[in-house]
């Protein structure tokens, strides 16, 4: 089995409490430092004793697929029973057939009854905080710092202790705030978090919720998360979100891209938080997305259609003698500037790819003007 959490919420408790109930023999693996020489001499060792052992692996999102590869076999003989945790999504992190061999279990920050309880445990009979008196007086920023992680909360109080240098010590508040000072953002640019927060934050955007927006904007601009990766998904969502229900916002975005990559950070935090404000007050359109995504797919479906002969540019005498360009019709010379000429191959004639919104004045518009230029062609 693997279990899957946020650090600091009692995975590897989970695991010596696990084996010590079945009573059979453990090996521990960092997979941060074991390599595949480690876990075949482990696999080695558990298949010459009587007792099937377990394998706990650490971090076993860092194996690699060769160190993974080397405990399938054992894991489906039975020679090993695994157990591994991991803070990232063991469906991006392990390989397929070893994933399928395991249950993944889900581990969630602990509720702050959890926090309190394992505080006060601590205190009472750690070796080194029982001999303190220590009284959790106020405990709202103590919790707050921890997130939800028993080991960072754990760390905080010993911090306090340390530096207290009192044998009687009131925690409150403020001493918390004083002694801890900042939280460090749990926030891995290369795992689940990078992920999670960037997706919730283009979908606040996408969900019209400037709030929700600026929050997640805060998040990952407090974690260090890189500005300009923040600026060029909003570019993408301006045009893939937006498009042309409102034109000016793919504009803006791009400008604050190149803003924030002119005038750097701290300051490019005002402008990614003006831009990412403005595209989620702005009318939302996924008809040109849609419109490039269905073309695509016809592209690959019916592959190189020929391209009627009047829209070929010719060139040559050759070209010109295959009547490439011929009967095109120029159309700046028609009324309304417009020849209602066939352009698609004719095996597309009338296929609509683009299917403007009614619910904004700009796709609006342009719906209008599709349908006084192409009339029932198009269905507009």
């Amino acid at each position: 089995m693997i279990f899957w959490g946020p650090p600091g919420v009692g995975k590897t408790t989970l695991v010596r409490l696990l084996t010590k109930a079945s009573e059979r023999p453990l090996y521990c693996l960092s997979a941060i430092s074991a390599g595949v020489k480690e876990v075949r001499q482990v696999i080695a060792s558990s298949a010459a004793s009587l007792i099937s052992g377990v394998v706990f692996i650490d971090e076993i999102h860092r194996f690699s697929k060769n160190q993974q590869d080397v405990l399938l076999g054992a894991v489906e003989e039975g020679v090993v029973t695994l157990l591994g945790a991991t803070t990232e999504n063991p469906s991006f992190e392990l390989v397929a057939p070893l994933l399928s061999r395991t249950q993944v279990y889900v581990l969630k920050p602990l509720t702050d009854d959890s926090l309190i309880a394992i505080a006060q445990h601590a205190i009472a009979h750690d070796e080194v905080l029982s001999q303190l008196s220590i009284q959790l007086k106020e405990t709202d920023s103590l919790l707050r710092l921890a997130g939800g992680d028993a080991r960072r909360m754990l760390n905080i109080i010993e911090l306090i202790a340390n530096s207290t240098r009192q044998k009687k010590i009131v925690i409150t508040d403020q001493l918390v705030q004083d002694r801890a000072q900042q939280r460090l953002a749990r926030y891995d640019k290369d795992g689940s978090q990078h992920y999670d927060t960037i997706s919730a934050f283009i979908k606040s955007m996408r969900g019209s919720d400037p709030n929700a927006a600026v929050y997640y904007l805060a998040r990952m601009i407090d974690a260090g998360e890189d500005p300009l990766f923040i600026a060029r998904r909003m570019v993408i969502l301006a045009a893939e979100d937006i498009g042309n229900a409102n034109p000016q916002a793919l504009i803006l975005a791009t400008s604050c891209f190149q803003g924030v990559h002119s005038v750097g950070m701290p300051e490019g935090r005002i402008l990614l938080g003006q831009c990412a404000v403005y595209l989620a007050c702005s009318p939302k359109s996924n008809a040109s997305y849609r419109a490039i995504s269905e073309a695509l797919e016809v592209c690959k479906q019916y592959g190189d259609l020929p391209i009627p002969l009047h829209l070929r540019n010719a060139t040559t005498d050759l070209q010109r003698s295959l009547d490439y360009g011929k009967g095109y019709r120029y159309d700046h010379d028609f009324e309304g500037r417009f020849a209602g000429s066939e352009f698609l191959p004719d095996s597309l004639s009338g296929r609509k790819f683009y299917d403007p919104g009614d619910d904004n004045k700009w796709e609006q518009a342009i719906r209008d003007f599709l349908r006084k230029r192409w009339g029932d062609k198009y269905g507009y």
